[in-house]
């Protein structure tokens, strides 16, 4: 390791830490404000619908809002006309909020908080479920009936299909990583048959 690197690392990894915890801060400060109003159902939707469809759609419109380059007032401008009368007065305002503060680069990592935060609250997780083969229905409520065991949580879960697993099941829940699939168990036994060669060799 070249030591030239490592406080740099170490610097971008406080600064991760620390968007983190302000991207948290902020979400629970929307959540709280939607609660409130009653529209928590609407701003979810229309934070999703930002990064999922209009971020999607126009990927320099993301980059104009993160930019430090551009000042708050054309930021401003810009925020309402996209959103005035077509998203809620709470989500309109926490962007306008955002860009009085320069946040609005931290708007990906506010949604995942906001998410985590919504699942909290609500006693839920999500789950991610990666299998060589779509999941038949009983497969499926048996996972769920397990995970809700464990955990005492209802699930969320997102199934991805990737066949170069062969076989068997990812599953990944937060920092949690089950792998049960046959491309594993394969890599796990070539491991045990180079190291018995080696060990025979000596």
């Amino acid at each position: 390791m070249n030591h030239d690197d490592a406080p740099t690392a170490r610097h971008e990894t406080v600064l991760d830490a620390g968007s983190r915890r302000v991207s948290r801060v902020y979400a629970e400060a929307l959540l709280d404000a939607a609660q409130k109003r009653d529209q928590l159902p609407q701003v979810l939707e229309e934070f999703t619908s930002l990064l999922d469809d209009l971020f999607r759609a126009d990927p320099q419109f993301e980059a104009f809002l993160a930019s430090g380059a551009i000042s708050r007032k054309p930021k401003a401008e810009v925020i309402h006309r996209a959103f005035d009368g077509r998203a809620s007065d709470t989500f309109r305002n926490f962007l306008l909020v955002l860009n009085d503060h320069q946040r609005l680069e931290l708007l990906r990592g506010i949604y995942e908080a906001v998410r985590e935060l919504y699942d909290e609250r609500s006693g839920r997780m999500r789950v991610v479920v990666n299998s060589a083969v779509p999941l038949p229905d009983d497969q499926r409520e048996r996972l769920l009936h397990e995970l809700r065991e464990k955990y005492r949580k209802e699930p969320v879960l997102t199934i991805r299909v990737d066949p170069a697993l062969l076989g068997g099941l990812v599953i990944r829940v937060g920092d949690w990583l089950y792998d049960g699939s046959v491309r594993m168990r394969l890599d796990n036994i070539r491991k045990q048959l180079i190291e018995r060669g080696s060990h025979a060799t000596v």
